[in-house]
C-alpha cells in the first residue's frame, strides 16, 4: 500500500512538473506567434488562457507643436478705389487766364475814363458840357471843360458804367476823372501844351470766370467780389491851328494804374474738383502812350475829330494770390504788351451852341486787351 502511494505520487509529481515546463515554455512564446497561433488553429483545441503582464507601452514621441497663428493678422487687401479725376494742372494754369481778365478790366476802365477827358475833342476850344451815353461797354454820363484862366482849363466828368469782356463782368461801376490842362495860348497858333489828371472808380461789382479742364470734362466757374480802378496821368503836348477849320495835335503820355480785389472763393457747382481761392490782391501796370489827333470842320455843321496812338505797358504786376486744390498756391505773372487804341467822333451843329455827337473808341492789339470798341451818342452844348 505504501508503496502503491509512493508511486501515485511520484506520477503525479512528474506530470505536474511536466505540465508547469509546458506552461512555461507557452508562456515566453513571441506575441506575434500566439497571434498567428490563434488565427490559423481555429479547429484545434482552445488553449487555456493563462495570465501574462501586459508590456509596458513604449512612450510615443512628443509632437512637435504647430506654430501658433499670427495674433495679429494681415488684413485681406481691399478692392481698390476708382482713380480721381485729372485736371490740376489745367485748374493751375486757369489762374492765368484770372490775371488776364484783370489787366483787360484796368485798360477798359481807363479807356472809359478817357471819353470823360475829352479824348474826342480838339485840344483848344471854348466852354462846353455833354451829356452822353455809350453802348458796348454800357455808359451814362456828363462831362464838359472850364475855362479857368486864359491858359489853364479844368476838364472833368463822372458817369456810370458797366462792361464785360473775356470773362468778365463789371457791373454798378461809378467813374469819375478830372484833369487840369494848361495851353500856352500866348505863344501864338503853334504852341506845347500839358495836362495832370486822373481817374477814379472807387467801388464796381465784379465777376470772374475761371475755366480748366478734368479728364471727366470741363469745368467753369463764375465768383463774384468787389473791386476798384485809380489811375494818374501826365501829359505834354504840341497843338497847332493849321487853318481856321484845322487844329493837329501829338503828344505822349504816361500813366500809373492801380487795381484793387476783394478776395474771394469759388462759387459752390455741381462738380469742381480742384477749387481755388483768391486772397485780396492789387494789380498795377505803367503805361507810356504816343499818339495825336486832328479836328476838322466840313462846311459849317460837321465836325470830325480822329485820335489814335501806340500804348506799351511796363511794371506790370498782378496782385492774385491763389490757393487752388492740387496746386498749393499759384502767382501768376503780367507780362508787358503794347497795343493800338483809337477814337472818333462825328458832330452835327443842329443850331447855334448845340452839337449831336456819334463816338466811338477801342483799342486793337493781342489778348488780353484785344479788340474792343465802345461806341456811343451825345449832346454838347457850348457856351
Amino acid at each position: 500500500m505504501t508503496k502503491f502511494h509512493v508511486g501515485r505520487f511520484i506520477l503525479a509529481g512528474v506530470l505536474t512538473a511536466v505540465t508547469a515546463l509546458a506552461l512555461v515554455a507557452l508562456d515566453v512564446r513571441p506575441a506575434a506567434a500566439q497571434a498567428a497561433c490563434e488565427s490559423e488553429c481555429t479547429t484545434g483545441p482552445t488553449p487555456i488562457p493563462t495570465y501574462s503582464p501586459s508590456p509596458s507601452p513604449s512612450p510615443s514621441p512628443t509632437p512637435s507643436p504647430s506654430p501658433s497663428p499670427n495674433p495679429y493678422p494681415s488684413p485681406s487687401p481691399s478692392p481698390s478705389a476708382p482713380p480721381g479725376p485729372t485736371g490740376a494742372d489745367s485748374s493751375g494754369n486757369s489762374i492765368g487766364g484770372l490775371a488776364n481778365q484783370r489787366f483787360n478790366q484796368m485798360i477798359t476802365n481807363r479807356v472809359l475814363g478817357t471819353v470823360l477827358l475829352g479824348v474826342n475833342e480838339q485840344i483848344n476850344c471854348s466852354d462846353c458840357i455833354s451829356a452822353f451815353g455809350s453802348a458796348g461797354s454800357f455808359s451814362a454820363g456828363i462831362h464838359g471843360r472850364k475855362e479857368l484862366t486864359n491858359n489853364l482849363s479844368l476838364l472833368a466828368g463822372i458817369a456810370y458804367t458797366q462792361y464785360n469782356e473775356g470773362g468778365y463782368k463789371i457791373t454798378s461801376a461809378p467813374i469819375g476823372a478830372f484833369a487840369l490842362r494848361y495851353d500856352f495860348t500866348d505863344w501864338g497858333s503853334s504852341r506845347p501844351f500839358f495836362d495832370v489828371g486822373t481817374i477814379l472808380t472807387p467801388w464796381e461789382k465784379a465777376r470772374y470766370t475761371r475755366s480748366y479742364d478734368t479728364s471727366l470734362g470741363p469745368v467753369s466757374v463764375t465768383s463774384s467780389t468787389n473791386a476798384s480802378n485809380y489811375a494818374v496821368y501826365g501829359r505834354a503836348g504840341w497843338m497847332s491851328r493849321v487853318s481856321p477849320r484845322d487844329e493837329v495835335a501829338a503828344s505822349i503820355e504816361v500813366w500809373q494804374l492801380w487795381q484793387r480785389v476783394s478776395g474771394y472763393s469759388d462759387n459752390a457747382v455741381a462738380f469742381n474738383p480742384f477749387d481755388a481761392s483768391i486772397a485780396d490782391g492789387t494789380d498795377r501796370t505803367s503805361l507810356v502812350k504816343i499818339g495825336g489827333q486832328w479836328t476838322h470842320l466840313f462846311g459849317s455843321n460837321i465836325e470830325t475829330n480822329i485820335n489814335g496812338g501806340w500804348v506799351q505797358s511796363f511794371a506790370s504786376h498782378s496782385g492774385i494770390v491763389a490757393t487752388v486744390t492740387g496746386n498749393g498756391t499759384v502767382v501768376p505773372t503780367m507780362g508787358n504788351q503794347g497795343w493800338f487804341e483809337y477814337g472818333g467822333r462825328l458832330g452835327f451843329r443842329v443850331q447855334k451852341g448845340w452839337i449831336v455827337d456819334l463816338f466811338a473808341n477801342g483799342t486793337l492789339g493781342p489778348q488780353p486787351v484785344g479788340n474792343t470798341i465802345h461806341g456811343g451818342v451825345g449832346l454838347r452844348i457850348n457856351y
